[in-house]
């Protein structure tokens, strides 16, 4: 399991797939969050569970194209879920694993 080495590295990643994806974004917080591994705003704020930076960089990087892609495609129908497979393939795996930690974490 590869984790990240700290904020800086995780934030350089989210401005990288903005870049890819090409989303605006206004400003990325890694911040400690209760109930949820990320969270998006029409303004282009992005938030980040900081427990991120202790699992596999794979569900970071999941997480980061799962809230970059809601700014052109802001629910999770088949649209949202074709190009998420197209950026990172199997990401139902990822989905389920973030779940699996969630509810041992209880987040």
């Amino acid at each position: 399991m590869t984790q990240w080495r700290n904020r800086e590295e995780f934030k350089q990643r989210v401005r990288e797939w903005a870049q890819k994806l090409d989303a605006q974004i206004a400003a990325i917080y890694v911040r400690p969050m209760r109930r949820k591994w990320a969270s998006c705003s029409t303004s282009g704020n992005l938030n980040f569970n900081d427990e991120l930076l202790s699992l596999d960089r794979e569900l970071g990087e999941y997480v980061i194209v799962h809230e970059l892609l809601h700014f052109s495609t802001p629910n999770h129908g088949k649209l949202w879920k074709s190009r998420m497979r197209a950026h990172l393939g199997d990401h139902e795996r990822y989905a389920e694993k973030l779940r699996q930690i969630a509810t041992v974490r209880q987040l």
